[in-house]
């Protein structure tokens, strides 16, 4: 046997002992004869690099250091999900599917694991790339730092498409969190807050060898790809673990509603003894069929909801109230509490949202309260616990003034919060609006954080946003703890930055109401910054899910002279302010007329098609109605074509059809 033919051999059989003992939880081999072959298998690479393969055994180990993390645009979206906190919600999810679909649904369940989302490409069997959820549209690049989780296959078994990605949650059993802070602990360093936090971080270390030491753990639950072949969730989960991935066994093919509520019961109870941290349960249709017919919104699929498991309640003292100065001016009271664990945190602060809340609580200084985790992240107060309130319990008065610049608060009529009307001379307004200029889905200026702001406000060099443009390298180096290197990745940051598509700058400069989506459909519509200025009420008014008070509030952004000068700054600085060549409509050709996709679609993929749309004119809306122009009908097209068909409105086509519309 040839040197290479014996590494082969040793990769194979290592691969496999990995996915009998990690996988099928039945190890056929001792641990200390697999550590023997594994370090035979580690000399001879060494003695032969020649023969060195990314996806060996032995890139499980770790030791390559990752200094910088990638940003990878995904493929795919990464959608996050609707949540569910009732039964009633989870009814009235199945209704609104029956009736769009017009015919009964199977579900497949899941448990929902409380970690960090993760995206694994494979192509050819091979693993090629990891990328971090992000923000759903680009992730960071932790391949190294996946390779070391011994639950995820470097290569695959049987017959796999050619290339797919597969989405999952990584996750840091309690065990593993438990063995962590007690070395932590004996090292008198700061214990971690929950497991959740701490797997989400590991994927972001430096050295994969200290993230091999954490025993991570994968949890694989969707692929996603180009003509796979399944044509259901549960088959897909099945042919998945024929390829070597750890599937979840507790996941359950539901014939009906009932089944799926009595799988949450089950779940509620028994989580507790799960060697992981769960905060729910994902219900998804079960048919990819129906899940096409149903769609995505902005946001999330409408074929499947996450019901989320009552949140954990704790009581503690409430020692006082402070009060928060946002970038809009918005005025949020917070409540200082006596520290108490909530859901493997300790939270010592929540929100108490505004004056009218305060007063519906009649909470007071002292009270005993009960805080609870809203949707398990944002501590919240949700009652008081009025058999136990001191007489001397102190009622809050809320407050008259700004706490930072002492300018007297106003609140609109039919408005929550009070807001401080000093936009330009409160320090936490224009500081948070700098912050929000350069956040990732704003600006995405990384090498700038909250703390380099502050620095460059304090110092004079930034008062507001265009000022990054008039920063030199010389301006940052002498500030205190100004690296070189550290300088000069701003500078590129925001050179960077003047590459950032016209949609995202109308969303980093902040007027107020425009965020993410209406940021989008403004760009779509008036194609530059110049022809939102001069847009009129009624004109904004026209644009889709924009209404007289977002309009308003652009026209009065726009009014506004130190704005102005602001728009002008930035041009010369050559930010984007209108969209580019590639992004204008091809034509109007489908100006005024609707369009939905369904079935399964040969010639282009259900995105493409959409994309086609928009940009000859035409709006594609999500079912079918008397407002339904065009039903495009693909290979085994369902209810949405027989629907189509009853209503006698909408014409029906062919994609060839479709595609001579936009041809002439």
């Amino acid at each position: 046997m040839s040197i290479q033919e014996k590494i082969n051999s040793l990769r194979e059989e290592l691969n496999q002992h990995n996915y009998n003992y990690y996988t099928l939880d039945n190890p056929t081999i001792s641990d200390f004869d697999f550590d023997q072959k594994l370090k035979e298998l580690q000399e001879l690479e060494t003695a032969h690099p020649e023969f060195f393969d990314a996806n060996s055994p032995t890139q499980r180990v770790g030791g390559a250091v990752t200094k910088n993390f990638p940003t990878i645009v995904h493929e795919f979206r990464m959608y996050s999900l609707d949540n569910s906190y009732s039964i009633e919600d989870l009814q009235d999810w199945e209704k609104r599917i029956e009736k769009t679909l017009e015919e009964k649904v199977e579900f497949v369940c899941e448990l929902k694991y409380d970690g960090a989302s993760i995206s694994i490409l494979y192509e050819n069997g091979q693993m090629k790339q990891a990328v971090t959820r992000g923000d759903g549209f680009q992730g960071d690049e932790v391949t190294q730092n996946i390779k070391t989780i011994r639950t995820v296959p470097l290569k695959l078994k049987g017959n796999y498409p050619e290339k797919f990605y597969i989405r999952g949650e990584i996750i840091l059993p309690l065990k593993e969190f438990n063995r962590i802070n007690a070395e932590r602990e004996k090292e008198g360093l700061e214990l971690y807050a929950n497991p959740r936090n701490t797997a989400s971080g590991s994927l972001k270390q430096q050295d994969s060898a200290e993230v091999a030491k954490r025993n991570l753990d994968c949890y694989l639950y969707t692929i996603v790809g180009n003509n796979l072949p399944f044509e259901s969730q549960w088959e897909m989960l099945q042919s998945a673990q024929n390829y070597g991935f750890k599937i979840p066994s507790t996941a359950k093919l539901c014939s009906n509603l009932d089944e799926v509520l009595a799988f949450i019961e089950f779940w509620d109870k028994e989580r507790k003894l799960l060697p992981f941290e769960i905060d729910g349960i994902v219900v998804k249709v079960n048919s990819f069929a129906q899940q096409n017919e149903l769609g995505f919104t902005a946001k999330s699929p409408r074929w499947s909801m996450a019901y989320k498991f009552k949140s954990e309640k704790a009581e503690t003292e409430l020692l006082s109230i402070t009060y928060q100065v946002g970038r809009t001016g918005a005025i949020t009271p917070v409540a200082n509490l006596k520290p108490v664990s909530l859901a493997g945190t300790v939270v010592k602060r929540a929100s108490l949202h505004n004056e009218d809340i305060i007063e519906k609580l009649d909470v007071r200084i002292g009270d005993m309260v009960y805080v609870e985790k809203g949707g398990e992240i944002i501590p919240k107060i949700v009652e008081v616990n009025l058999d136990v309130r001191q007489p001397d319990a102190q009622k809050i008065e809320f407050i008259k003034n700004c706490p930072e610049c002492g300018t007297a608060l106003i609140r609109n009529e039919g408005e929550a919060h009070h807001f401080c009307p000093n936009e330009d001379g409160c320090k936490p307004q224009i500081i948070g609006r700098m912050e929000h200029f350069v956040s990732r889905k704003a600006m995405d200026m990384a090498s700038i954080g909250g703390e380099t702001i502050v620095l460059l406000y304090d110092n004079g060099l930034a008062k507001d946003v265009a000022d990054f443009y008039d920063l030199k390298k010389e301006d940052l180096l002498p500030l205190d703890r100004m690296a070189e290197k550290s300088a000069q990745n701003i500078i590129d940051a925001i050179e960077e930055s003047k590459k950032i598509p016209f949609e995202k700058v109308l969303y980093a400069i902040g007027i107020r109401h425009v965020g993410e989506t209406v940021a989008k459909k403004l760009a779509k519509k008036f194609h530059s910054i110049e022809n939102l200025q001069n847009a009129s009420l009624e004109e904004l008014e026209n644009v889709e899910d924009i209404g007289t008070k977002i309009a308003e509030s652009i026209q009065e952004f726009f009014s506004k002279e130190k704005n102005q000068i602001l728009i002008e700054r930035l041009k010369k600085a050559g930010i984007q302010l209108e969209i580019g060549e590639e992004e204008k409509p091809l034509s109007d050709l489908l100006e005024g007329k609707t369009f939905l996709f369904t079935g399964t679609l040969t010639q282009f993929t259900r995105e493409e098609a959409q994309k086609l749309v928009e940009q000859n004119g035409g709006k594609n809306i999500s079912a079918v109605s008397k407002n339904l122009n065009y039903l495009i009908a693909g290979e085994k097209a369902g209810s949405k074509l027989k629907k189509a068909e009853s209503i006698g409105t909408v014409e029906i086509l062919t994609e060839d059809e479709f595609l001579k519309m936009i041809q002439n």
